[in-house]
């Protein structure tokens, strides 16, 4: 990849100079970094901090690495689509990793992986989102400030027992991801089109995926039966806009007849799934007797006890009342004099208020 591409996905003349097409690339949060790395590679003279900012993302990347390496190891949960999409980037020119996306294969290594994260980095927020009810998936989102909190995006690492969650309405949960490294992340790379339009990062992704060898028919089945054959084609024909597609290029010609069948297939889909979002009321010690998270009535929303954090269950996008709140907090309350220390026995000691930003 060459600036000339870069000036082209961000519609800046390349007569106007790197400062303008760093300052264009700087209305996506990661997007800079890779105009740096191209800059650096292509000689361009920089400053200290511009070549500091360059050096915190290539931090930033080698950290997640280390984290997806320690947790595989030690949990079996594994990354899937921005640090695999990483390992398709030469060295000099490596991909901005915003987020670092992890799944788990049960809902215990779940904790065991998020209890990790908690007790080796200064993680000041963990989120928590609840899709369905039997099978139940959980999401944990867990966040740390960067190296330099106010110009960088803060560390994010995501860990769902659910690989592609769809979009809630039309595509449903899939659970487990498994096909080829690169078609998994062609796979994932399709999933984000099912809830944004694709971006100049993901043109990209797909031009250093373009030299794999794709097997048309088979990729394209595989993406078939993922339910992502209309975002698949979407990306491909915006990437081919820009960029040689290689091996996708048959691959988009096979997806042609998938695409229809998909539409039609999401205009009968049934009941829309609606997410359930964990509003924080206490951080606590690590419960580390615990590999599930515990449900509790509390009126229409629910406690969620979970082995890092007590929540207030709620529908996504919306905030308890300060009334709702503070019941929840007795409910809480009343649990830690009776309750056991597990979801199956013993009780839980050491509770604390949570820390906030």
């Amino acid at each position: 990849m060459k600036t000339d591409l870069l000036h082209r996905l961000l519609d800046v003349d390349p007569v106007a100079g790197p400062v303008e097409l760093l300052h264009r690339a700087r209305g996506d949060r990661h997007l800079p970094y890779l105009v740096l790395a191209a800059l650096a590679r292509d000689g361009v003279r920089m400053g200290e901090h511009a070549r500091a900012e360059l050096r915190r993302a290539r931090d930033r990347a080698d950290c997640y690495a280390r984290v997806a390496r320690g947790l595989a190891d030690a949990t079996v949960v594994r990354p899937i689509r921005d640090l695999p999409l990483a390992g398709y980037y030469p060295p000099d020119l490596p991909r901005p990793l915003g987020v670092l996306s992890l799944v788990s294969p049960t809902e215990a290594t779940l904790w065991q992986a998020v209890n990790r994260l908690v007790t080796d980095h200064p993680v000041e927020s963990v989120e928590v989102t609840l899709l369905g009810e039997r099978p139940r998936h959980t999401a944990v989102t867990l966040r740390w400030p960067a190296e330099d909190p106010l110009l960088d995006p803060w560390y994010e690492v995501r860990v769902a027992t659910a690989a592609l969650t769809g979009d809630l309405a039309t595509v449903p949960v899939r659970p487990y991801l498994a096909a080829d490294d690169h078609v998994e992340c062609l796979i994932a790379l399709a999933e984000e089109g099912l809830g944004r339009a694709f971006l100049a990062g993901d043109v990209i992704d797909v031009a250093h995926l373009a030299g794999q060898p794709f097997e048309p028919v088979e990729t394209a089945e595989v993406v078939a039966a993922y339910r992502l054959a209309p975002e698949a084609a979407a990306l491909l024909d915006l990437a081919a806009e820009h960029v040689p597609l290689g091996s996708l290029r048959d691959v988009r010609t096979v997806l042609e007849a998938e695409v229809a069948p998909e539409l039609r297939r999401r205009r009968t889909l049934a009941r829309p799934l609606r997410p359930r979002h964990g509003t924080l009321l206490r951080r606590t010690v690590i419960r580390h007797q615990w590999d599930e998270a515990l449900l509790l009535p509390a009126g229409e929303a629910g406690l969620l006890l979970t082995p890092v954090a007590d929540y207030l269950l709620g529908p996504e996008g919306t905030r308890p009342t300060a009334a709702e709140r503070a019941a929840a907090l007795a409910a809480l309350r009343a649990w830690d004099t009776t309750a056991p220390g597990s979801p199956d026995q013993a009780r839980c000691t050491g509770l604390s208020e949570p820390r906030h930003r």
